[in-house]
């Protein structure tokens, strides 16, 4: 979309009305340019001429909102200093992360983002020139942790092509759109990419990245399922970018939900986040963890913690990042996902050694509603710091830490119960204490950020 959100949700209302249908979910499969601001466009990769601000923020700041559910992936001309796991970019708006699994209504979305392949995460932000670059490229460790995806998915995307996808479609049309593809010899694509196709099997997978339509059937074995391939043009002037695809589904509620198997892969797995240069051998390592009991485990709190929307407006609306440069602030989303599956927080680990693993970022302990002064405490020890509320709150030196987390958790306990009278949750009979539970976490998410 390269930030042309304008533009393409007009086509799509156009699209509405003159073909009289209903979009419900709209994926862009790339290249999406979710620039909230100037410090977005230095993480952005591309030449500074080409940098621009175009649309998103305007949905950011709520000044628009998305008038379709919208699902997004990272591609090569990204701002990727933000929502490493996913999360809500702005209402309605939905960033799949880095690779993952979630739920719309009953249909699972897969996701898996694009030379650096063997090495770990270990670019931090302020990025310089290579790190800017090598940050979009495609890493193992995400491919290994889809690899482990059991349950079927139903729309796979990836920004690029699987290799060898284009001997399953019209490859001379191609060809005579793109003639340079004529000297690519069977290595156009993802190695790892294809390797996920024939390993997961979807029936849907969408790519983008070469900036041309191109349609293609992939028959796994003789009578095995056929996975429908799309690749779509960049979004300009008489270029085809759009598709609307008719897929078969359960009636609505259509929801953007958390999916337990991929929360439960991305627990067992975090022990092994690489995060250093260094060459990982992730088939190595030999991880004594039940998978079926971890997606139990996921499962019971995971109704709560999939209020994404609601959880994003609020703080939206009451709260925004710390003083300071904007690499230094921790995504809310990704602090109360990691509470939520007891997980540290090492994304801003400048090395991978156990000492600055388990020292510097030993894991907040969940706080309890009976001990209202721990986020205070915990402020006034240095170890973390609050959100700077906007003009029209009161300022950090005088809010009333108490009452404001208190205020979150009321909002958010109460949004929670209204959804689950619509719907049967868990099973259990401690529903409503869990919901309470994951409440009191999520409003320590909204209030605890930074380290100071």
């Amino acid at each position: 979309m390269h930030g042309e959100l304008d533009n393409v949700y007009a086509t799509l209302l156009h699209l509405e009305k003159v073909e009289n249908t209903k979009i419900d979910l709209l994926i862009c499969c790339g290249d999406f340019q979710a620039v909230r601001n100037e410090n977005d466009l230095e993480s952005l990769n591309l030449k500074t001429k080409y940098r621009r601000m175009n649309s998103f923020w305007k949905y950011y700041s709520g000044q628009e909102v998305a008038p379709f559910p919208t699902i997004f992936i990272g591609g090569n001309h990204e701002a990727s200093n933000h929502l490493y796991y996913g999360g809500w970019a702005a209402p309605n708006i939905y960033f799949l992360g880095f690779a993952g699994v979630i739920k719309f209504g009953n249909i699972r979305i897969g996701v898996y983002n694009a030379q650096h392949y063997h090495l770990g995460h270990y670019e931090r932000p302020p990025y310089n020139e290579k790190d800017i670059r090598s940050i979009c490229h495609v890493h193992e460790y995400n491919v290994y942790k889809l690899m482990q995806v059991q349950e079927p998915i139903d729309i796979f995307i990836s920004h690029d092509w699987p290799v060898g996808i284009t001997n399953q479609g019209n490859s001379k049309q191609l060809v005579h759109f793109k003639p340079n593809f004529e000297q690519e010899d069977n290595t156009l694509g993802s190695k790892a990419a294809a390797d996920l196709l024939e390993r997961l099997k979807p029936p849907y997978w969408c790519s983008a990245y070469l900036d041309c339509k191109v349609a293609a059937s992939v028959q796994h074995g003789e009578k095995g399922p056929v996975t429908k391939f799309l690749a779509l043009d960049k979004c300009l002037p008489g270029r085809k970018s759009l598709q609307i695809l008719e897929i078969d589904s359960e009636h609505g509620p259509y929801e953007i939900h958390y999916d337990e198997e991929w929360l439960a892969i991305t627990r067992k797995y975090n022990s092994i986040f690489p995060l250093s240069r260094n060459t990982t051998c992730l088939g190595c390592v030999s991880l004594n963890y039940d998978l079926s009991k971890l997606i139990l485990f996921t499962f019971s709190y995971l109704y709560a913690c999939s209020l994404g929307s609601s959880i994003y407006l609020y703080m939206l609306s009451y709260v925004e990042f710390n003083d300071g440069p904007l690499w230094q602030s921790r995504n809310p989303q990704t602090v109360c996902l990691l509470q939520f599956l007891e997980l540290p927080y090492l994304l801003d680990v400048l090395d991978e050694t156990e000492e600055s693993r388990e020292s510097k970022h030993d894991r907040i302990p969940f706080t309890s509603k009976r001990n209202p002064q721990f986020t205070a405490e915990l402020i006034a020890e240095g170890r973390l710091g609050l959100f700077r509320p906007r003009a029209r709150t009161p300022t950090p030196g005088t809010i009333n830490v108490t009452n404001y987390r208190d205020n979150i958790y009321q909002t958010l306990e109460a949004a929670m119960n209204r959804l689950l009278q619509k719907k049967t949750v868990f099973g259990t009979q401690n529903t409503a204490d869990r919901v309470s539970q994951a409440a009191e976490y999520l409003a320590d998410g909204c209030c605890l950020m930074t380290y100071m």
